[in-house]
C-alpha cells in the first residue's frame, strides 16, 4: 500500500462500463470505510469518445500515469462507431501488454439464489486461468491482395516459453490451494505447433506439482464438459482465445455474462492488475440503466483481495451473495426488474456492518 492508503486508478470505459463503475466504486468505498482502509479513486476519460473527440484512446504516456497506481479498476470497451479492433488493440491490449499481466484470471461460481439454464441445481465453482498476452492474440500477420478475387488474411499465434510456464505456474498454485485438479484445454490432435508445445509445457510444470492431478482435454470435448459436468471442474489453464471462449460460456452456465468479473495480474507482482467485467460495453443496453453491476462489484472485490485486503473483499462477496439470494433486487438479466442503480444500493445496504467496540 502506498502512502495514505490505496491509490485505485478507473477507467470506466464505454458502454455499460460508465454505468457498473459507479455502484462498484460506491461499494468498495463502504466496505472499505468499514474496515478502516483507506482509498483514493482518480477516474480518466479514456475510450471509444475521447477517441472519437480527440483521436486517441488513451494519452501516449498512459502507461506511466498507470503504474503509480495500486490497481485499475476497468468499465468496459468498445462502441458501435468506432471498430472493436482498434477499441482492443488501442487501450485493453496495451495495458495488459505493457504491464506484463499475462494472466487473466476468472471465477466461475454460481451464486445462491440464481438459477442458470441447465435443470441440474449442483454446486459450480471453478477457476479459468487465461493466457492474456500473447498466444492466439497476436499482431503477427497481414492482409495481402486487398480488395481483389485474390485477398488473403494471416494471423500468427505466437506460444513463448516465458509466457507459457508463467500462466502454467500461476494455475498450478491456484489449484495446489483450492480442490488440486487441474485441466488444461488444449488441441494438440488439430493445431500441430502450439498445442503439442502448450501440452508440453503443462507437463514439465506439473512435474513440480505432484499433489496436483492433472487432465489434458480437448477444447471442444472441454466446451461439452463445461454444460455436461461443470460441477467436477475445479481449475482450467487455458490459452488466450480458449480461455477467453471458455469463460464466458461458463458465465453463462450460471446465470448470466453479467456474473462473470476478472483479474489481469502481472504474476511477478512489479505492475498493478486491471480489473474489470468480462461482458464488455453491451451497447444493446447502454443508457437504460439495467446492466447488471455484479461482476464489476465482484471484480473489485477480487482487486481488494489481490491487494491484501481480503476482509474488504469477503464483505463484499458476502453482499453479493445476500443480494442474489434475497432475490429481489435484481437486473432483468437474471429475471429481474431492478435498474443498476437499485442493485448498487442494495449491496451497500447488504454490507456487514462493522462490530462497535466493546
Amino acid at each position: 500500500m502506498m502512502p495514505g492508503g490505496y491509490r485505485i486508478a478507473v477507467v470506466p470505459g464505454d458502454g455499460i462500463g460508465l454505468e457498473v463503475v459507479p455502484p462498484a466504486v460506491a461499494l468498495v468505498d463502504a466496505a472499505a470505510t468499514h474496515r478502516g482502509v483507506s482509498l483514493t479513486w482518480e477516474r480518466f476519460d479514456w475510450g471509444c469518445d475521447r477517441y472519437l473527440r480527440t483521436g486517441e484512446f488513451m494519452p501516449a504516456d498512459a502507461l506511466t500515469i498507470l503504474a503509480d497506481y495500486d490497481a485499475i479498476l476497468l468499465g468496459a470497451v468498445g462502441d458501435p462507431r468506432v471498430p472493436d479492433h482498434l477499441s482492443l488493440w488501442s487501450l485493453l491490449i496495451p495495458i495488459r501488454r505493457g504491464f506484463s499481466q499475462r494472466v487473466n484470471l476468472r471465477p466461475i461460481r454460481r451464486l445462491p439464489g440464481i438459477g442458470g439454464p441447465l435443470r441440474s441445481e449442483t454446486p459450480i465453482d471453478y477457476v479459468v486461468v487465461r493466457e492474456n498476452v500473447e498466444g492466439e492474440y497476436s499482431e503477427i500477420g497481414g492482409r495481402l491482395y486487398r480488395d481483389s478475387d485474390d485477398e488473403m488474411a494471416v494471423q500468427e499465434s505466437v506460444f513463448t516459453r516465458r509466457g507459457v510456464e508463467a500462466v502454467m505456474e500461476y494455475a498450478f498454485g491456484i489449484a495446489s490451494s483450492r480442490r488440486k485438479t487441474l485441466v488444461a484445454a488444449t488441441k494438440s490432435n488439430g493445431i500441430i505447433h502450439t498445442m503439442p508445445f502448450w501440452d508440453q509445457v503443462f507437463d514439465e510444470v506439473g512435474e513440480r506439482f505432484g499433489d496436483v492431478t492433472t487432465r489434458r482435454v480437448h477444447i471442444d470435448a472441454l466446451a461439452a464438459e463445461l454444460v455436461l459436468r461443470p460441477s467436477a471442474l475445479d481449475v482450467i489453464v487455458a490459452s488466450n482465445l480458449f480461455g477467453d471462449i471458455l469463460s464466458d460460456l461458463g458465465a453463462a452456465v450460471v446465470g448470466s455474462i453479467g456474473l462473470g468479473p476478472s483479474a489481469n495480474i502481472d504474476p511477478s507482482g512489479v505492475h498493478p492488475g486491471m480489473f474489470e467485467p468480462i461482458h464488455g460495453s453491451a451497447p444493446d443496453i447502454a443508457g437504460t440503466g439495467v446492466a447488471n453491476p455484479i461482476a464489476t462489484c465482484w471484480s473489485a472485490a477480487m482487486m481488494a483481495e489481490h491487494l491484501g485486503e481480503v476482509g474488504v473483499a469477503d464483505d463484499i462477496m458476502t453482499a453479493i451473495e445476500s443480494v442474489t439470494t434475497d432475490g429481489t433486487v435484481l437486473t432483468p438479466d437474471l429475471g429481474g426488474t431492478a435498474t443498476t442503480a437499485a442493485v448498487g444500493e442494495a449491496l451497500v445496504s447488504a454490507l456487514p456492518r462493522p462490530r462497535k467496540p466493546g
